[in-house]
């Protein structure tokens, strides 16, 4: 067959043809002068290379743009100025409104062991109610203005009133400045039913001509903190005075944040019942000085102490100090950062050791 025939002569010819490279190579061994034969086949031309990218996957680049409490993704830069909000939380008051929205929370103990938040509002725009809205105090104040915030409240006490008006504070008042901006709920009793909401409370700032952005301090955020030094932390309990406010967090793996509950019952936020939680838990301990027969406060934020930062299901024991623009919680004198997320700070009197206030629980 031709085929065949075609591989019998390609057959006889391979010693002739290995014969006579095996004679080159021994002339080019031996110093002499390769022969040059006439190509069988032109030279190939070089294909261009081409640039083709990797195929192996890079690391999701840090966003453009993040809210500077929350160091969560923002769609814009965000410096309109925070509005601080007392927040109203005896248990009358409950379910409070809005408080899914804040970027920032603080719960100190006002007169006679019970707790009320300041509330920190920033980035996130809703036309909800805010409130029930409650009293101011100096150590209020004080929180507020960490944030450069306006301070919202219904009412001071004494010596809150007395640094609102001596050193001309930047406040929306529901008694004495802007009630205006502000409306009372008839389905709830007085003095649980004092509400308003964002754009109230912007219509109010600016009609007594308050700057509407402001600089917020910087913080500290990580997407992976070291929790090596952590203890397992998955429940944790927090006991303020009074037995009535109980509160416990329950970490949540999947969501990896903490669902709030107070005296065993979910705390939800009545504009949409949703349950509060937050991705980093603070407690402080600090001095406090009961002032007079009502039971009013004094309570130290400047000169620092113990404190617990609860993230991801661990405990980190470490120590708060206040630098000239916010509270900061270190350790071994380097700042721990935040999660992204919401930020729940508790202040507890420091006349007992820190772990008298807190209990944790692993699950």
């Amino acid at each position: 067959m031709p085929v065949q025939n075609h591989f019998s002569r390609s057959a006889k010819r391979l010693p002739l043809l290995l014969l006579a490279a095996a004679t080159l190579a021994s002339a080019v061994a031996c110093g002499g002068k390769e022969a040059t034969t006439p190509s069988a086949t032109p030279p190939e031309t070089p294909v261009p290379t081409l640039s083709v990218p990797s195929a192996t996957p890079s690391e999701s680049p840090a966003p453009a743009i993040v809210a500077p409490l929350t160091g969560l993704p923002a769609d814009r830069e965000v410096t309109n100025r925070p509005f601080a909000v007392m927040i109203n939380n005896l248990a009358p008051a409950r379910p409070q409104s809005g408080l899914t929205q804040a970027d920032v929370i603080w719960e100190v103990l006002a007169e006679g062991g019970i707790t009320r938040l300041v509330a920190i509002f920033q980035s996130k725009s809703f036309a909800d109610p805010i409130g029930p809205v409650r009293s101011i105090r100096p150590y209020y104040i004080e929180l507020g203005e960490l944030y450069n915030a306006v301070l919202v409240h219904a009412g001071a006490s004494n010596d809150g009133f007395a640094i609102l008006q001596g050193k001309k504070k930047q406040h929306l008042d529901e008694i004495t400045n802007a009630g205006a901006y502000f409306w009372r709920d008839k389905s709830r009793k007085a003095p649980h039913n004092v509400y308003t909401d964002l754009e109230k409370l912007r219509a109010g700032a600016e009609k007594l001509k308050y700057p509407d952005t402001a600089a917020v301090p910087k913080l500290t955020f990580s997407e992976s903190p070291d929790l090596s030094a952590g203890a397992p932390a998955t429940e944790m309990t927090i006991k303020f005075q009074l037995s009535n406010y109980k509160l416990t967090y329950r970490y949540d793996t999947g969501k990896g944040t903490y669902a709030r509950f107070i005296n065993g019952e979910p705390h939800v936020d009545k504009n949409n019942d949703e349950q509060l939680t937050a991705a980093n838990l603070v407690v402080l301990a600090t001095k406090h000085v009961t002032l007079d027969k009502e039971g009013r406060l004094e309570v130290d934020l400047k000169s620092g102490g113990d404190a617990y930062l609860i993230q991801r299901g661990q405990a980190l024991k470490a120590n708060w100090v206040r630098d000239k623009d916010m509270i900061r919680i270190t350790k071994d004198g380097k700042e721990l950062p935040f999660l992204p997320g919401t930020t729940y700070y508790h202040i507890v009197p420091n006349a007992s050791p820190i772990d008298q206030y807190v209990t944790f629980a692993p699950q």
